[in-house]
This record gives structure tokens, sequence and C-alpha cells, in this order.
């Protein structure tokens, strides 16, 4: 028989699990991750956040983008600027249709039917009753009267009509009254005709 006594539990070396045992390889393998099922992950690309740094250094050294800088401030006291003229812009008529008359030499036609429209305050009632304006060619003017009597007799006021005229319009510019009687109305009837004295003054 064996003279050495037995050893108390618990006394020297223990007879349980030792470091590395069943229980803690049970624990490190619980805390292992599991295994993607997935799809794999792509590979990061530095590049786009090489990039993202470079725009956000050049934006700290630029300041904020030109969108959003402040814009430069005139200073109070300098006059404001003017645009330039178009001819595009809106315009007053009145100085459109002057440049259109004089670029077209239209100046003096309008004057001109401007005295044909007063006519009565130029020579009077009297005579406005019974001849009417109806061309001006070249300083010509032509006035149609409604007989041979009142022909004859604004034949002898040419002078002052025509004084009356260039008053108004300008020296000059009318330099003869060219005195028509009435229109002599035609006795034609029908395709043939017959040659005799034909129509005569009846009006006078």
């Amino acid at each position: 028989m064996s003279s050495e006594s037995p050893r108390p539990e618990g006394d020297g070396e223990d007879t349980g699990a030792t470091d590395g045992g069943p229980q803690e390889v049970a624990s490190d393998a619980a805390e292992l991750p599991e295994p993607r099922t997935g799809p794999e992950e792509e590979p990061h690309d530095d590049a786009g956040l090489d990039l993202a740094r470079r725009i956000a250094r050049a934006t700290a050294a630029g300041g904020l983008p030109p969108d959003k800088r402040s814009r430069r401030r005139r200073p109070r006291g300098d006059a404001p600027r003017k645009a330039r003229g178009d001819d595009r812009d809106p315009q007053l008529l009145e100085g459109s249709l002057s440049r259109l008359v004089a670029d077209h030499g239209w100046a003096l036609d309008l004057r001109v039917h401007g005295v044909f429209a007063r006519w009565p305050d130029l020579v009077g009632e009297e005579i406005a009753g019974h001849c009417t304006p109806e061309s001006f060619t070249e300083g010509r003017l032509l006035v149609r009267t409604d007989s041979t009597a009142w022909a004859t007799q604004l034949k002898l006021l040419a002078p002052r009509v025509l004084a009356r005229l260039n008053e108004d319009l300008g020296p000059g510019t009318v330099t003869f009254l060219d005195v028509q009687g009435p229109h002599a109305p035609s006795w034609t009837k029908g395709p043939r005709r017959v040659k005799g004295r034909g129509p005569r003054d009846t009006y006078g």
C-alpha cells in the first residue's frame, strides 16, 4: 500500500478544464461572424474619394462657387450706367413716323395733303365750295371747279391763292395753279358712234 495520503479537493493542480478548453473554444466560436451568403461587395474605389477631397480643397481655397459668390456692389456715389440704345427697343410712335417720313422723302407730300384737308381754311369757304384740289406734281397744283364760270374766277384769283399756299407750305412750294373746269359728261351710248358736234358746255 502507498504511504501517500490522498490530496484534498481543490489543492494542487486543477482537475477541471484548462485554458483553451472546450468551454472557451465554444465561446470563441460563438463570437465568430456568420459567413456571408449574399453577393460579394465590390471593392471600394478610392478615386471617387480622392476626387471629393480635391473638390473640397478647391472650394475652400476659392471660396463659394461662382453662382453663390457675392456680387460686386457699385458705390453709391457712382452714376448708374445707361444701356445703349437699340432699334428694337420700344420707341415713341411720333419719333418712328418722323424718321420713316424723312427716310422716304414724304415730308412735302404730307404737307401738301395737309393743305388738301384744310382747303376751306386756306382759300375761304366760298371758293372751297366751288373748287377742289385734285393733285400736286412738281410744284403744279391741279384744281377742279364745278363750273366754267368759277374756273374763270379762280384763274383771276390764282396769284392770291398761290401766295396763301406758299405761306403755309413754304416759299416756292407751289409754282403754278392749274385750274380746270368740270368734267364733260359722255353722251356716248352703245357700241356704235356717230360723228357730230359732241357735248357742249351747258353748266356755266
